[in-house]
């Protein structure tokens, strides 16, 4: 594996900006149900300054989860988010595949 590709995994950019300083947030796609953009175990990590790295589903679903990764980081309580095209808030986002997905958000350390 080269430097490059350790460096693309989001696991591996949490660790490095944590070991920065940074503060840092991990959301998971943890499952799915029907047409998902993402499969389960895809990572998007957050600073506390809103930058990201990875990817838990597409377009307008990642700008939300980035919004309540923001306010994991600020009180340190996990939170399990769900978007589905049964949702009002998934329409809203953007999530029109016709599936669901559950992706939980926890503070790194």
């Amino acid at each position: 594996m080269t430097t490059e590709a350790v460096l693309r995994d989001p696991l591996e950019i949490a660790e490095s900006w944590f070991a920065e300083g940074r503060s840092v947030a991990i959301a998971t796609v943890i499952e799915t149900w029907g047409s998902a953009p993402r499969p389960i175990g895809s990572h998007l990590v957050i600073d506390g300054e809103g930058n990201f790295e990875g990817s838990v589903s597409g377009g307008c679903v990642e700008g939300a989860v980035i919004t309540e990764a923001l306010d994991v980081i600020e009180s340190g309580t996990p939170k399990m988010l769900e978007f589905g095209v049964a949702d009002e808030t998934a329409w809203r986002v953007g999530l029109s595949c016709g599936g669901r997905i559950r992706v939980q958000v926890e503070r790194l350390g």
